[in-house]
């Protein structure tokens, strides 16, 4: 009995740090960006066998990157207070599991998008996790474009839920991929101000490392903001969205755009960033919502 009781904590601790391991609320932010792209890209037919295996390949992939990045920066993740608690820099897990976890939770996801969605989409799938691991982890500690550069990766997995549903690529799928895309800057501006002296201590190149006053990182958010708001009105202009769809992203585009610009003349205030990256968080899922909604 006792052995019994004291096997559950440990398997109840294993099973909490593969789930950060894999960081899991971010893949499920990527799992639920693919589905929004699924349910967009449908034109006639689908079954749910094709939304489980789009959804299933996508969870897998985006865990199995989120794994190798820890595996790939686990000495640098040591050196940051918000990241020294991850299961490999704190020693509670081998580098040599988290690799192999990596690689089959990778491979897994796309093998699963070729078998049961097509090859399209397990392309990108696989385009998103090389490009994730290496081009845009080795270049975080090179030059502070990486932020951009990662925002390639983040920005597929809708694209993903969409060519599973629609076999192909167009321009509302695209669309869709700069929406994405455009969204991420000002997230992830918000984060790097929010944690810039971890990022310094790591060795990270980010653009507010050398920004004292926060005016450079406030104002390129706040032009990314409104290159979003422009973009995110598309649909309604060039793929016959509804006016309410218009009016809606006006709206949420417009409150976004104005927490970026209360962060970019507020002096680097602290608060005024972790407004913006809230408000990141609100705001997307209402967007890709009322995308669903008005197609």
């Amino acid at each position: 009995m006792k052995s019994a009781v004291q096997t559950r904590p440990r398997a109840s601790a294993a099973a909490a740090d593969l789930t950060e391991l894999v960081k899991a609320r971010l893949s499920l932010l990527t799992v639920a960006t693919a589905m929004a792209g699924f349910a967009l890209g449908v034109k006639d037919t689908w079954t749910w066998l094709l939304l489980a295996s789009t959804l299933a390949g996508t969870a897998l992939s985006a865990a199995g990157a989120a794994a190798l990045n820890q595996w790939w920066e686990r000495e640098l993740d040591a050196r940051m207070k918000r990241t020294q608690d991850r299961p490999l820099p704190a020693g509670r897990m081998a580098a040599s599991d988290a690799l192999l976890a990596g690689a089959v939770l990778s491979v897994s996801g796309v093998l699963l998008l070729a078998l049961f969605a097509n090859l399209l989409a397990a392309s990108l799938a696989a385009a998103t996790i090389i490009f994730y691991i290496l081009v845009y982890t080795p270049l975080k500690r090179v030059t502070s474009l990486n932020t951009i550069i990662g925002a390639v990766p983040g920005a597929l997995p809708p694209l993903i839920g969409w060519t599973a549903a629609r076999g192909s690529i167009n321009a509302e799928g695209l669309t869709l991929f700069a929406i994405l895309f455009l969204w991420q800057m000002p997230h992830f501006l918000a984060i790097a101000w929010l944690y810039r002296a971890d990022y310094a201590q790591a060795g990270f190149k980010m653009l507010s490392e050398n920004d004292e006053t926060g005016a450079v990182t406030g104002r390129q958010a706040f032009i990314y903001a409104l290159a979003l708001l422009a973009v995110s009105l598309l649909p309604s202009v060039f793929f016959d969205y509804s006016a309410v769809y218009f009016y809606g992203a006006l709206l949420l585009g417009a409150g976004f755009a104005s927490m970026a610009a209360n962060f970019a003349v507020s002096g680097g205030s602290v608060p005024a960033a972790r407004w913006l990256f809230l408000g990141s968080i609100a705001y997307l899922p209402l967007l890709l919502g009322l995308m669903v909604l008005a197609r």
